[in-house]
């Protein structure tokens, strides 16, 4: 292998890390901020109760909320 091959090498492989802690880093903010709520919930409901239609997305986030006005836990307002 010569010096050019290593150093593509190296710039791919340095390109790759950044992207896979970007993935990781995106993957964290959403599931954090609950972006990725309904389809957790509808994959759960489905291999659960498959007998069972799950809510609709609007159902879920009204009920989420209700359940989060009722129930603050950590939150601060």
């Amino acid at each position: 292998m010569n010096r050019a091959d290593a150093a593509t090498t190296l710039v791919w492989t340095l390109v790759s890390a950044v992207a896979r802690a970007g993935r990781g880093i995106r993957w964290y903010i959403t599931t954090l901020m609950g972006d990725s709520a309904y389809a957790t919930y509808v994959a759960h409901q489905r291999r659960q109760h498959p007998d069972e239609e799950p809510l609709t997305e609007r159902q879920f986030w009204r009920q989420r909320m209700d359940d989060q006005d009722r129930n603050p836990g950590a939150r601060c307002c």
